[in-house]
């Protein structure tokens, strides 16, 4: 890999440290206000909404420049939403504004990719910035778990500079000033991101000819046989994903009694596990066989269901690297896989924006139905049953889709060699 890849890994590492860093400290914050309990997953759902209501449009404005460009504009539309938050702006509505940053932010991230390498490498650099990515939301929740202690917090205010009175006088407000900081500084690894030369298409002005084309691009590739498989894969995976991670901070405060900043520190747990499942699949598996890794899903789901009967941290942290481990060995080369036929089809911006369309959909659903299940009171062990039957249940349905579209290609190729 040249170095142009690390740079775009460095970018991508600070914005992801930055807003795992920054859900942690919003849901402290919201638990300072006394919130309601359902606010707290409702946080992802305003992150994400932007991308499913700007999903036609971000696609568009990523491929109408050059990405590093895109990417320097988003992270400082991040940290306007963080400076939100720093001035006393209702976490929901601030990290909205973070979401619409992320939005426009993730089809230049990924769409860089396959500008820039050959499709035979895909698997291998999705495999690094997942694990990358994955570490970012290691130091990000145990940073944000860090940053919300009083300790930590009174450590960093007694700081004096000599003759300037910063007006920093808060916990929030002197970590978020630090969120704001690995936010600048994934800002400054953008300017230095390389051209890749490919050509970018003048954005339409026009909206509803942008909603047609996005239209058109969603039909294309929901029609793919193997878009679609990758698509539904990928699109379930990071609604569970988001849904797991407010799950696991219910969990570890009714099953083992730990508070935030030790259970966000269980959510670096998972995301060790999808590190290593991330890297054993870069090393394992090829784009040809990506589809192979659909019944680890299956798994994924099923292994969820056990959490209910752990009761010592001890044994938690294992299961939960295991669950990690899974997802990260299925997910990686479905990635991959879905990038390649996205940028075959239709470009690079335009297949992330579909996806994204998709993946955040499935996030605003699946975080949705959790919130109305604390609303309704229903206790977290019979949400993480349900939950885990539900992933079980549906990658088992995209797989049986997936073998009924390979027996249909093995027949027409049947009749076709009949015919010549």
């Amino acid at each position: 890999m040249s170095l142009g890849f690390y740079i775009i890994m460095a970018a991508q590492f600070f914005s992801a440290l930055a807003d795992n860093a920054l859900l942690i400290a919003a849901i402290a914050i919201l638990r300072d206000m006394q919130a309601p309990a359902q606010y707290e997953p409702l946080l992802k759902t305003f992150f994400t909404l932007s991308y499913v209501v700007l999903a036609a449009f971000v696609g568009a404005f990523a491929d109408s420049m050059h990405k590093w460009r895109v990417m320097f504009i988003s992270n400082g539309i991040k940290i306007f939403g963080c400076g939100m938050m720093f001035f006393s702006v209702h976490p929901l509505l601030a990290y909205a504004v973070v979401g619409l940053g992320a939005a426009a932010y993730s089809p230049a991230k990924y769409g860089i990719l396959t500008e820039y390498l050959p499709h035979r490498l895909l698997v291998v650099a999705n495999g690094w910035i997942e694990g990358l990515t994955v570490i970012a939301i290691i130091l990000g929740v145990v940073l944000g778990g860090m940053l919300i202690q009083p300790a930590t917090s009174a450590h960093l205010l007694s700081f004096d500079f000599p003759l300037i009175d910063t007006g920093i006088d808060t916990p929030p407000e002197i970590y978020l000033l630090i969120i704001g900081v690995l936010y600048l500084i994934a800002a400054l690894f953008n300017l230095y991101i390389p051209d890749t030369g490919v050509d970018h298409k003048p954005l339409k002005k026009n909206p509803i000819y942008l909603l047609h084309e996005f239209n058109h691009c969603l039909m294309l590739l929901w029609r793919d046989k193997l878009g679609q498989i990758s698509l539904a894969v990928t699109t379930l995976f990071w609604g569970a994903g988001a849904t797991l991670q407010f799950i696991v901070i219910e969990w570890a405060k009714s099953a083992l009694n730990l508070g935030l900043s030790k259970a966000s520190m269980l959510q670096g747990v998972v995301a060790i596990g999808v590190a290593i499942g991330a890297a054993l699949a870069a090393k394992m598996i090829t784009l040809r066989k990506a589809v192979r890794v659909i019944p680890l899903g299956i798994a994924m789901g099923l292994v969820v269901i056990s959490m209910i009967a752990v009761r010592d941290t001890w044994l938690a942290v294992p299961l939960l690297v295991i669950i990690g481990i899974l997802s990260g060995y299925f997910v990686v080369p479905m990635n991959a896989l879905l990038q390649h036929r996205g940028h075959i089809l239709m470009g690079a911006g335009h297949s992330i924006a579909v996806q994204n369309f998709n993946e955040n959909l499935s996030i605003l659903f699946m975080t949705g139905i959790y919130a109305l299940l604390l609303k309704a009171g229903l206790h977290i062990y019979w949400v993480i049953v349900l939950f885990g039957l539900f992933v079980a249940s549906m990658m088992w349905l995209v797989k049986r889709h997936h073998e009924a579209n390979q027996r249909i290609h093995d027949s027409v190729s049947q009749l076709e060699d009949v015919q010549h």
